[in-house]
């Protein structure tokens, strides 16, 4: 689906800020590989999704452990009010997974596991209004 140009100026914004929290957090978060992000942009910033994603399971066990998932969230909620984007709750927005859990249970495939994250979201979502 074509973005509008003001939408596509915000997934623009937002875009810059995470690769900028992604690079830091590169350096900052032991086993921290990648991040990307969805959104639904008639329900934006509520609708925002931003995965980090680790090596393997173990690594995202051992980060939490270390409370470094607040490291990780405060980089990217600090990077996307620079943007001027303010995620209500930024601890539903942004989730931890693993290549090892994809692999294992979707054969690698993110688009197919991070399209079942959006569908869960927004039953919960429904369920809590």
């Amino acid at each position: 689906m074509k973005l509008s140009k003001t939408n596509q100026k915000i997934d623009n914004n937002v875009c810059k800020a995470l690769t900028i929290a992604c690079e830091s957090s590169l350096h900052e978060v032991a086993g921290f590989v990648w991040l990307t992000h969805r959104a639904n942009y008639t329900n934006f910033p509520a609708s925002l999704v931003i995965t980090c994603v680790f090596s393997t399971n173990e690594e995202v066990t051992a980060m939490k452990a270390q409370q470094q998932d607040e490291v990780l969230r405060l980089s990217i909620q600090k990077q996307l009010v620079k943007v001027g984007v303010v995620a209500k709750n930024i601890k539903q927005c942004v989730h931890f997974d693993s290549e090892q859990a994809c692999q294992a249970q979707h054969s690698g495939d993110w688009e197919a596991r991070l399209a079942l994250r959006i569908v869960k979201q927004k039953t919960m979502s429904r369920r809590t209004h």
